[in-house]
């Protein structure tokens, strides 16, 4: 590798701005418990398994989302929260970036599963390392839960939490 100074890919950005949303699982349950408190959640459930090294699973009683929505989401600086620089002056969510579920989709197998009251049917989206790899609909209660697996997969650096 020379000194030249170069771009890097996206897929690397990613990887490397995930990691500084998302450090180890308590941040990832976090920023997910965050977003279930935004939607207007009033049940939240957390499971783990390994410490959510191998799962994260938060699910929520929130407002969903629709189809677009669940596809957008994983996108970075996708957000329901602003929407124009003024709106920055008075924000009173928890998170308004749009960064963590696009952060965590980059370094994790993620599902997120969630029907919006307002439909009559629900969305499963598959991501893999950023990747949406399925989109299927599904019967389900409204509200989203979002299940993270093999967090830090294809970062071997960031295993080491």
């Amino acid at each position: 590798m020379g000194n030249r100074i170069r771009l890097l890919p996206p897929n690397v950005v990613s990887r490397i701005a995930a990691g500084e949303v998302i450090a180890r699982p308590s941040s990832a349950v976090k920023e997910l418990v965050e977003n279930s408190l935004d939607a207007g959640a009033t049940r939240i459930a957390i499971e783990l398994e390994a410490g959510g090294k191998r799962l994260i699973r938060v699910i929520d009683d929130g407002c969903g989302m629709t189809r677009d929505d669940a596809i957008l989401c994983i996108e970075r600086h996708a957000t329901s929260k602003i929407a124009s620089e003024t709106d920055l002056i008075d924000i009173h969510t928890l998170g308004f970036r749009g960064e963590a579920l696009a952060s965590l989709a980059a370094v994790s197998r993620m599902k997120i599963l969630t029907r919006a009251a307002t439909e009559q049917t629900g969305t499963v989206v598959e991501i893999e390392g950023g990747t949406i790899k399925s989109v299927q609909e599904a019967g389900m209660p409204a509200g989203t839960t979002v299940e993270v697996r093999d967090l830090f997969f294809n970062v071997p650096a960031r295993k080491a939490f």
